[in-house]
């Protein structure tokens, strides 16, 4: 199946979504990976095999470039494209891939509604986000909570990042026609501002942030 989803964001960057109809060998075929890139595939199983390979068809495809370069990761496990400047971020929930790709910091999460999710909430909601939740909204808005702590936890790349201790959602109220709130991450001596937007896209929560300032103090 094509992309479901595409958007255009500022200064070139883009996110797309795609929903995985294919096999293996689909992917395969059409990809051409790089040695660095079997070695990595190798070591996967299962069905996250099918998303790693629908995953680096959609960032092929959205650059619209001929040749691809391969996508790899570095020390911390955060991917990035060779021979090119953008930033990437990737997720997958099953039966689809989301991923973005700008000339900035980025941070991409998209995953399907599961009513679990309030038995995790005390590992990543902060006591002033919590206070933010009502009743008819509460699982949509823990959903995007969550996503959003996932944005960010890939945005800052260098893992040892605790959901509530340094990731910080400004807290707001649950509303798609809006679709907007800000947050921050504070570790240390980094301390980084973000946008953070959040939609659904075919019954899936899709949210995805942008660094706004770093600051190392």
């Amino acid at each position: 199946m094509p992309i479901i989803y595409h958007k255009n964001l500022p200064k070139g960057g883009e996110l797309g979504v795609w929903r995985i109809d294919e096999s293996e060998e689909y992917f395969q075929d059409r990809l051409e990976l790089f040695p660095s890139e079997v070695r990595q595939l190798s070591a996967i199983k299962g069905r996250l095999r099918l998303e790693w390979l629908a995953s680096r068809w959609l960032l092929h495809t959205m650059s619209g470039r001929e040749l691809r370069g391969a996508c790899l990761k570095d020390e911390y496990g955060k991917p990035y494209l060779t021979d090119s400047d953008f930033e990437i971020s990737i997720s997958h929930s099953r039966e689809v891939v989301a991923v973005m790709a700008a000339p900035y910091n980025i941070g991409i999460d998209i995953q399907k509604e599961v009513r679990k999710i309030e038995r995790i909430e005390k590992k990543f909601v902060r006591p002033i986000e919590k206070d933010s939740l009502q009743a008819v909204t509460r699982i949509p808005h823990l959903h995007v909570y969550w996503g959003a702590k996932e944005a960010l936890y890939k945005a800052y790349g260098r893992k040892l990042l605790g959901f509530v201790r340094h990731i910080h959602v400004d807290p707001f109220e649950y509303d798609l026609a809006i679709g907007h709130t800000t947050a921050a991450i504070h570790k240390e001596a980094y301390h980084g501002y973000f946008d953070l937007y959040y939609e659904k896209v075919e019954g899936f929560y899709l949210v995805y942030t942008i660094e706004k300032q770093r600051l190392i103090l």
